[in-house]
């Protein structure tokens, strides 16, 4: 971590002795935060905090308070002029603390020399309502993942129940949800206006709490009322209709208002800001970060920093859909791409750090084959509400040309300081198998594919069939495993040709809603016989608003109504696990049992053909 040419007063103040080095006697907002500071576009905190300089104020941040002592970490930059802001950090917390199987890890990236415990369950809420109890005058703003995924009753996998909206749990003033700096930058623009937080109530991509049943006037088109907490509690197929409410306004161009009761207030949760516009979103990464963690940390490694720190986030948004993500709920599933221009830019910041080697580990993105692409005619999806682009087939309107996604992976691989430029990021090999009606667009998809093979390939790609039975894709949201075996076949023929030999690693999940242990028999048998031994595995890990989810804790499609199968116990999930596993010796009595008791003894020969 080189800190040479970089003075202390280049990174935003975590100490009142910082706030001095700049002369400051006080904060405008002070940002509290789960993470470590790491001063990075790739970090969310510093992304809020460089915005909210850019808008002229002053800004400090608490990373990784101690909310077990005296508080001191609460205390120690003072009150702040305008509000404090709260974020759990990149991660939800419950995630970063807790495997499937809720044990707790012994690690977490995004803390110094990857150190477990630096922050509570729950992160907003705890910080939140310390701040609160300190401080009950001063408006709290709260948002990140952790907050966005919580705007509206939601199921607790950890607590094995719905909780309340979190602002019903928490004494924040206003919650801004998904990427937050078009929301934050416009309460700016009103808090100079003179109006006070608890009185703007028009500003997209916000939610705020409204006691009693009264709330202010609709400022926006459209309206749809959820049914109220209280009456999920008591029926969950209610909880299920509420959640395609919900994804389907968030998936819309021009979406309603939408209000829920919970303990006799009503959260109003406003549609989401439209897509961030090129301008925009190249503002955003083009704030002057260091890219480097505080000095503070000096010696120590942050894992997620390290992972990162020689990567280009080319877009936001997904349109995959996916039923067990949460990065359509949280980005939405428009595309925002950056200008060349602003991509080359990083990427020469990248070149002339000291420890850059000339490779750039990813040029990403949530998805890293989207970059660019759009509706061909945007009235079209102005009409659409639909969660997925390219399920259950890819939509005609949408343009899947990658022709300026490699114009940015050559511009890239031909500037000074770079030897080569790796593609990190999953592959969404649906879109680069798609046969469209424009020529261009699948010339330019079949040279992506063998440039992405023989140039941005370090030895292993990897890919996200998760799974191989239909029917668990199509409630996955996934193509047909038949394309991955047609991607797999371009792939070994890709090598051939070029004489390399890498590595397909495939993902795969278990436990998913929807597959039964018949599936993942089948599973073992197809991967084996495509010669993969899985090592890239996981067990459903149910993250709150996320389609998958709905269907394991209420049992019902929120789509369909129809209900789902989901494997909840301990021995339903290890019971499919295990055939992941199907090679290793101490599975494989209990495989062999398990297909004898499912009555598919025939598996049983292609799997262990010498007895």
């Amino acid at each position: 971590m080189d800190q040479v040419s970089h003075r202390l007063t280049d990174w935003l103040p975590t100490t009142k002795k910082e706030m001095k080095l700049r002369g400051w006697d006080y904060a405008d907002v002070v940002l509290f935060s789960g993470d470590a500071y790491i001063d990075h576009p790739s970090f969310g905190t510093a992304v809020i905090g460089r915005l909210l300089e850019s808008e002229g104020l002053r800004v400090a941040i608490v990373p990784q308070p101690n909310w077990r002592d005296d508080l001191r970490d609460f205390r120690k930059l003072g009150v702040p002029r305008l509000f404090f802001a709260v974020t759990a950090g990149v991660m939800d917390s419950m995630i970063n603390h807790y495997t499937a199987n809720k044990r707790l890890r012994s690690n977490d990236a995004y803390t110094p020399d990857g150190r477990s415990g630096m922050r509570p369950d729950r992160a907003v809420t705890v910080y939140t309502n310390i701040l609160k109890e300190l401080y009950p005058e001063t408006p709290i703003i709260i948002g990140g993942v952790e907050a966005s995924l919580r705007r509206v009753s939601h199921y607790d996998y950890w607590d094995d129940k719905l909780h309340k909206p979190i602002l019903a749990g928490t004494s924040a003033d206003l919650l801004i949800y998904g990427m937050g700096e078009l929301p934050l930058k416009q309460l700016v623009h009103e808090i100079g206006k003179g109006r006070k937080i608890g009185e703007i109530y028009d500003i997209p991509q916000t939610a705020y709490i409204s006691s009693g049943k009264s709330v202010p006037q609709n400022p926006f088109d459209e309206e749809v009322v959820l049914y109220t907490h209280e009456e999920c509690e008591k029926e969950k197929l209610k909880q299920a209709k509420n959640f395609r409410v919900v994804e389907e306004q968030s998936n819309r161009l021009s979406a309603a208002r939408i209000l829920q009761e919970a303990d006799n207030k009503t959260v109003v949760v406003n549609p989401p800001f439209p897509p961030m516009k090129e301008e925009e979103i190249d503002a955003s990464f083009d704030l002057p970060y260091t890219r480097l963690p505080h000095p503070k940390y000096r010696g120590k490694q942050i894992p997620a920093y390290e992972m990162i720190k020689f990567s280009v986030n080319l877009h936001r948004g997904c349109f995959g859909g996916c039923a067990f993500c949460t990065i359509s709920a949280h980005q939405g599933k428009f595309i925002a791409s950056r200008s060349k221009k602003s991509i080359l830019r990083e990427v020469g910041k990248i070149t002339e750090m000291p420890d850059f080697k000339g490779y750039i580990s990813d040029l990403g993105g949530p998805s890293a084959n989207m970059y660019g692409m759009h509706g061909k005619d945007m009235s079209i999806c102005a009409k659409c509400k639909k969660p997925s682009c390219i399920h259950p087939k890819i939509c005609f309107n949408l343009n899947t040309d990658h022709s300026s996604l490699l114009d940015i992976y050559h511009s890239v691989d031909n500037l000074p300081g770079v030897k080569k430029s790796f593609i990190g990021s999953g592959i969404r090999y649906d879109l680069l198998l798609h046969n469209s009606n424009d020529e261009t667009s699948n010339a330019a998809a079949r040279t992506y594919l063998e440039e992405l093979f023989t140039r941005h390939v370090s030895g292993r790609l990897k890919v996200a069939p998760e799974h191989t039975s239909n029917t668990t894709l199509n409630i996955m949201r996934k193509p047909s495993f038949s394309l991955f075996y047609q991607f797999n076949r371009i792939f070994d023929e890709l090598n051939k040709k070029h004489n390399l030999n890498q590595q397909l690693i495939p993902y795969f999940i278990s436990s998913h809603p929807g597959c039964s242990k018949e599936d993942m028999a089948e599973l073992a048998a197809i991967t084996k016989s495509l010669n993969f031994r899985l090592e890239q595995v996981q067990d459903f890990t149910p993250s709150p608003m996320t389609l998958a989810t709905e269907m394991y804790y209420t049992g019902f499609h929120p789509y369909t109504l129809e209900r789902v199968y989901t494997a909840k116990t301990k021995d339903q999930k290890n019971a499919q696990r295990q055939f992941f596993f199907w090679y290793d010796r101490k599975n494989k009595r209990s495989i062999i049992n398990e297909l004898k008791h499912i009555k598919r003894s025939d598996l049983i020969h292609k799997l262990y053909p010498n007895g």
